[in-house]
């Protein structure tokens, strides 16, 4: 039996040249030093239904275990240190 807890995966959907994604990135890469979680950046340019849905609002910060959105255009530090809790 595997006893192994499967990671926490957070999702940033952004876009190149996106001065607030890259500041939402750094700081999670920073948290990731200290907290255990997978993080992936997809970029909605290209992606119809991602621009749709996130179009005006990115950075989006997405939990893919909770299938939740947690903020979008700046980390909310005490959503994301109640997520990582």
């Amino acid at each position: 039996m595997n006893n192994q807890v499967e990671p926490r995966k957070l999702v940033v959907y952004g876009r190149e040249g996106c001065h607030l994604c890259e500041e939402m990135i750094a700081s999670l890469r920073v948290l990731q030093k200290k907290s255990w979680f997978e993080l992936e950046v997809i970029n909605i340019d290209g992606n119809e239904h991602l621009t749709r849905l996130y179009n005006d609002r990115v950075p989006v910060l997405f939990a893919v275990n909770e299938d939740k959105e947690l903020c979008h255009y700046f980390l909310d530090s005490d959503v994301i240190g109640a997520y990582l809790s």
